[in-house]
């Protein structure tokens, strides 16, 4: 068994305009200044609503809910005008293949919904590369490792037969905390110092650095 869980957004697609722009949109609508683009993108990776309490750690609950749908809201919203971006970084369709041709199984772990991650991947014709689909619906957000101990158990899969691929520091923690080997991508949100910092063996600097380091 070889098991490699990807992140999602900032690993394997890059939807960093999109979710600016419905941030924007559920602060401007609470009547609220919304944080600057790199703000939201350091919070990219945890689930939404520790995204939401990072960005504006002064509100009270009530506030940072009303967020969490806003923001909600405006991403469906884009998806269903046809705004919504999402597309796969380049070459990761082709790392995707030439892992699973090198006997791999492929899983992913992820802060969005399953419903958002169900689009995503049927969007970008991956889906049926993936035998595992962890979402922040159903764990808690990371770095906690909830997500990857459950990809384990239904991939049936030893920590040590298994790596989690990742752009921020919350994915390297997670994997040092699953005790699963941690590997960083250098296209993301987090920089490669940060990841290595965070527990990564390795940081790819592109997709074929990534599938180079792994059917080596």
């Amino acid at each position: 068994m070889k098991l490699a869980v990807f992140d999602c957004d900032g690993t394997l697609i890059d939807g960093q305009a999109s979710i600016c722009e419905a941030m924007e949109a559920a602060f401007a609508g609470a009547g609220l200044t919304a944080p600057s683009r790199a703000e939201v993108r350091r919070a990219v990776g945890l689930s939404l609503p520790q995204a939401i309490a990072r960005l504006l750690p002064e509100a009270d609950e009530a506030a940072r809910g009303a967020l969490v749908d806003a923001y909600k809201d405006a991403f469906r919203a884009a998806r269903a005008d046809g705004r919504l971006s999402q597309p796969l970084f380049p070459g990761i369709a082709e790392v995707l293949h030439a892992l699973k041709a090198a006997g791999w199984t492929l899983g992913v772990a992820t802060g969005m919904s399953d419903r958002g991650l169900t689009h995503c991947l049927a969007g970008n014709g991956i889906a049926e590369l993936f035998v595992t689909l962890q979402t922040a619906d159903r764990h808690p957000s990371k770095p906690h490792p909830a997500m990857l101990e459950q990809a384990l158990f239904e991939a049936g899969a030893a920590p040590d037969e298994a790596v989690m691929i990742g752009d921020t520091a919350y994915d390297m923690i997670m994997a040092r905390d699953a005790r699963v080997r941690a590997i960083g991508v250098d296209w993301g949100y987090h920089h490669p110092e940060e990841l290595r910092e965070a527990g990564a063996e390795f940081v790819a600097e592109t997709p074929e650095d990534l599938a180079r380091y792994l059917t080596a």
